[in-house]
């Protein structure tokens, strides 16, 4: 499968089997991630894999958002280890790193037949005091990983796109 035909079979899953994710597959999309490029390759990024009971429960606690997935990846980055912008004052690279190793792992995830969903509701502050974090980490998003429940398949919206001309300007 191309990376266009990948893309487009990708949607987010809202609803998942009770199924585990088979260890080496979630080897494999783990993997993927730290593939991805990072500004000047500073690999800020911080993966925690949520899968014990206790802790899924205490994720419920914090958002609706697990969506039933016997799994959830916490991503966040270390404020330390983020790459920091001389040029201009409070431009960091943290989120976009984070960003762009969840990508990662979504499409590699798609490629295994594992679907995900990247969760941004949710209070991060309650979030990393609830996992313990250190002060130095702070979380970016959450993605549930794992087998999609039966009946779940892409939302009529999925494919749908403003025309390019509405987003891409030549300068």
């Amino acid at each position: 499968m191309n990376f266009t035909d990948l893309a487009r079979r990708r949607y987010s899953v809202r609803k998942y089997s009770d199924k585990p994710i088979e260890r080496e597959k979630l080897n494999r999309i783990l993997a993927a991630g730290m593939l991805a490029p990072t500004a000047k390759n500073q690999q800020p990024q911080k993966i925690y894999v949520v899968q014990s009971k206790e802790n899924i429960d205490k994720l419920a606690q914090l958002t609706h958002c697990g969506y039933g997935s016997p799994t959830v990846l916490i991503f966040a980055y270390d404020l330390n280890e983020d790459w920091k912008n001389p040029l201009e004052n409070g431009v960091r690279s943290g989120i976009e790193d984070v960003s762009i190793v969840a990508t990662h792992i979504m499409l590699a995830a798609a490629e295994e037949g594992i679907a995900t969903c990247w969760c941004n509701y949710f209070s991060n502050t309650r979030l990393e005091k609830a996992f313990n974090l250190p002060a130095n980490i702070k979380t970016v998003l959450i993605m549930p990983i794992g087998y999609a429940a039966e009946e779940v398949k892409a939302a009529p919206t999925h494919l749908i796109s403003k025309d390019m001309e509405d987003v891409i300007k030549f300068l």
